[in-house]
């Protein structure tokens, strides 16, 4: 899908997004869409850094998007994102107002932020039970019996297993596959999206996480993790949400101790964040360029050079 006045802020994690992004939509008369992964999940507050504080300034509230929609623990994915954005987007526009995507979750911002469009087969949960005993080279064989379709992974099993997924379902509705051959006829058409990245030396990058940290936990981190056991949240899929939640249900479960939590969830968050720096720079070669402004000055300082580079100047 293209979203032609979609304004995108990208970051690694404590780099400031959501102040810049909350400021540039006070200026212009916008809206935050958020493009995190887990701040769709009700009750994941802390974790995640929803800091839903940051959006209510002087001049108002800023109206922000795709933060608590599905329970925590309820199955989502990608495919479904993408759905949720494209109507909040809509939403947005039709009320008049900026809509701004702020998000460092790469995989979920550069599907949307890619003029190319989604492949929209939705999964089938029997044909992925049966592929899931098959071997890479089986499935790349199972593959091969079908007609090629453009833009698949085929890296790994699961991938693998996704192109299958999307091949049988076009051998069964070839009209659906020509709508996609030519929705990428014209996405081939359209200008890259205009995205803004904040960019850090590792070493704040660094400081900041580990002050977040400790502020985060003096707020209730464990206590958060806690709350979502008492309801049911099974532990597995905690610990499947990663960093926060994957390193305090350990320390809960006595699998590690306090330290030993801290310790190792501050070295998973400084990694994720290289992850993060390292996707974005990817998403530069894959036609996506970012223009990066400094993450160091103030937030009226960004905000002051974003507007700077809109007007080109």
């Amino acid at each position: 899908m293209y979203y032609p006045e979609l304004l995108t802020v990208v970051g690694p994690t404590a780099c400031g997004k959501t102040a810049l992004g909350v400021a540039l939509a006070e200026e212009l008369h916008g809206a935050i869409l958020s493009g995190d992964s887990r701040q769709v999940f009700i009750g994941m507050d802390i974790g995640t850094g929803k800091d839903l504080d940051a959006y209510t300034t002087e001049r108002g509230s800023i109206p922000h998007y795709l933060i608590d929609i599905v329970p925590a623990g309820h199955p989502f994915n990608l495919f479904e994102y993408v759905r949720l954005f494209d109507e909040a987007y809509h939403e947005v526009v039709s009320q008049q107002l900026k809509p701004i995507f702020v998000g460092g979750s790469g995989l979920y911002v550069e599907q949307v932020l890619q003029t190319r469009p989604m492949h929209q087969v939705p999964p089938d949960a029997s044909l992925r039970q049966e592929l899931e005993q098959l071997s890479l080279a089986d499935l790349r064989a199972v593959l091969s019996r079908y007609p090629r379709i453009e833009h698949v992974d085929l890296s790994s099993a699961r991938k693998c297993i996704r192109a299958i997924e999307i091949a049988q379902h076009y051998a069964k509705y070839p009209e659906q596959y020509l709508a996609y051959r030519e929705a990428l006829r014209k996405a081939k058409q359209q200008k890259p999206p205009f995205i803004i990245g904040l960019r850090l030396a590792r070493q704040e990058i660094i400081r900041r996480i580990d002050q977040r940290l400790q502020s985060r936990l003096e707020e209730g981190m464990v206590a958060e993790v806690e709350r979502l056991l008492d309801e049911q949240v099974p532990a597995d899929t905690l610990i499947a949400y990663g960093l926060e939640y994957r390193f305090i249900t350990l320390y809960l479960q006595g699998k590690l101790s306090y330290s030993e939590m801290e310790e190792q969830l501050a070295t998973a968050i400084h990694q994720f964040a290289k992850r993060q720096m390292t996707w974005f720079r990817g998403m530069t070669r894959r036609g996506l360029p970012i223009h990066w402004i400094d993450g160091h000055q103030s937030v009226a300082y960004q905000r002051d050079r974003v507007l700077r580079l809109i007007k080109g100047l």
